[in-house]
């Protein structure tokens, strides 16, 4: 049984995500670019998305080991595959979780007729967003026991995770200033769906000689779980699925707990074939009030097991007598508080930063003259990307290669390094027909040839209507 439930933790990487989107950031002829620096490059006059299809992102990763290192058919014996996955692990190991599906999105140039600067976009979107810690102590505890650590302090703080649902309805900004210089703003409102978080957990449980019993069990734990938007849709009383579903669907549409936050970005032309970008994205918080659960256990407790007498003695006890003991004394020794306290979880902020370089001039047709720097032909550059988390910053770094091969079509090449891999090669592709957009990204294509073994992989396409600036 412990080793399913450590298979479990160990492997729940498979279906989790990351949210560096690199591919699509400085891909200016993709409207959602915009997402990624709302101070980015504008090359349409207007466009509106396909609802629902305008923009899907899944991407799968793990930092610790993969599934083929635990499960592969290499005839050595699984618990010991099992043992060495546990061992190479570290608690700042991680699993990430972020899932976007664009619900609706738009935008317009405005400005006077002869010269359009200004740029609004909107949008809705649904996010999902999860953060697991490898919980190693607890891991080792699960797989070996305590029987052979003795005096072996298992950390509480190694329990440290988040895992939100909302959508955030967003309203942005974007002015050409001048042929150098472009910054961009956008408004977000966020409504969670459902929040778990518990990031701030201390003490931890050993097991040492006992002097009443054979070993004493010392807990020692300041552990918090905050809920939100949970409680009420896994009540007893409440096992309507519909009732459940339309739950949340009003808390998608500003009917969950509210919060605010920003984007800012720029783009800064140094001359005709130099430029350079920066974003910071998600400055913001979301207020919990509604629908909160908390449990906390916290203060230092001992457990010295019990001493059973076996059903032959006279006042002897059955073994399901000796289970219910313990778990009444469990229940006696901790106690989960339940609480309602409101509180605050802050977004985790993410930054995006680029150097670019375009090459390969395409002159006018009526004279030998460059008409802007849209003339290129080819782009390079350097992106660096980071977000937020609780333990410590995530980084990525990425050279590319960019290439307009026709009218309709771009192609962009990236290479990554970053916390999942250093192999980790991508390529995306955007197709105009018309007034019609498609682009497909796909991350790390070196690990298909194993996809069990890969410990990130990438997918995110969409579909948009667009009018192009003459």
């Amino acid at each position: 049984m412990r080793e399913i439930i450590l298979i479990i933790i160990l492997h729940i990487g498979l279906f989790t995500f990351s949210q560096n989107k690199q591919l699509l950031y400085g891909f200016s002829e993709i409207p959602q670019a915009l997402m990624q620096n709302p101070g980015g490059k504008v090359t349409n006059d207007w466009y509106v998305g396909v609802p629902l299809l305008s923009q899907i992102h899944v991407d799968l990763g793990t930092t610790g080991s993969t599934v083929y290192d635990v499960f592969s058919d290499d005839n050595i014996d699984f618990n010991d595959k099992l043992r060495t996955a546990v061992s190479s692990m570290n608690p700042n190991d991680f699993y990430t979780v972020n899932q976007q599906l664009e619900i609706f999105s738009g935008g317009v140039a405005v400005g006077n007729r002869f010269e359009k600067n200004e740029y609004l976009s909107f949008g809705l979107y649904q996010e999902l967003d999860f953060m697991l810690y490898f919980p190693k102590d607890f891991a080792t505890l699960a797989l070996e026991g305590n029987k052979n650590n003795i005096n072996q302090l298992f950390k509480a703080n190694h329990l440290s995770g988040t895992a939100d649902v909302l959508s955030v309805f967003h309203l942005g900004y974007n002015k050409k200033v001048n042929k150098k210089f472009t910054y961009g703003i956008r408004g977000k409102i966020y409504s969670s769906l459902a929040n778990i978080h518990s990031t701030k957990n201390k003490g931890g449980f050993i097991t040492t000689r006992g002097e009443d019993n054979y070993y004493d069990h010392e807990f020692d734990f300041g552990i918090a779980v905050q809920t939100s938007g949970i409680a009420s849709l896994i009540d007893d009383d409440n096992v309507d699925v519909n009732d459940n579903i339309d739950t949340l669907k009003k808390r998608a549409f500003f009917g969950g707990n509210l919060g605010l936050g920003v984007d800012l970005g720029f783009t800064y032309q140094l001359n005709n074939q130099w430029s350079l970008d920066a974003s910071v994205l998600d400055i913001g918080f979301i207020s919990h009030t509604k629908d909160v659960e908390n449990y906390v256990v916290n203060g230092e407790f001992t457990y010295s097991g019990v001493n059973p007498l076996f059903p032959e003695a006279e006042d002897g006890q059955t073994a399901d007598d000796y289970w219910d003991t313990i778990e009444d004394d469990f229940e006696d020794t901790f106690i989960v508080d339940t609480t309602r306290t409101k509180y605050t979880t802050w977004r985790p902020v993410k930054f995006n930063a680029s150097l670019n370089y375009a090459f390969g001039e395409k002159r006018s047709k009526t004279c030998s003259c460059i008409p802007d720097d849209t003339g290129y032909q080819n782009a390079v550059g350097l992106q660096l990307y980071g977000i937020n988390r609780p333990k410590q910053p995530q980084l990525a770094l990425t050279a590319y290669y960019y290439r307009r091969l026709f009218n309709g079509l771009r192609l962009k090449a990236a290479y990554t390094i970053d916390s999942y891999s250093f192999s980790n090669v991508g390529l995306g592709v955007s197709a105009h027909i018309w007034g019609a957009n498609f682009y497909i990204m796909a991350d790390n294509l070196l690990a298909y040839k194993n996809i069990y073994d890969a410990q990130h992989v990438s997918l995110q396409l969409g579909f948009n209507y667009i009018f192009k600036k003459k």
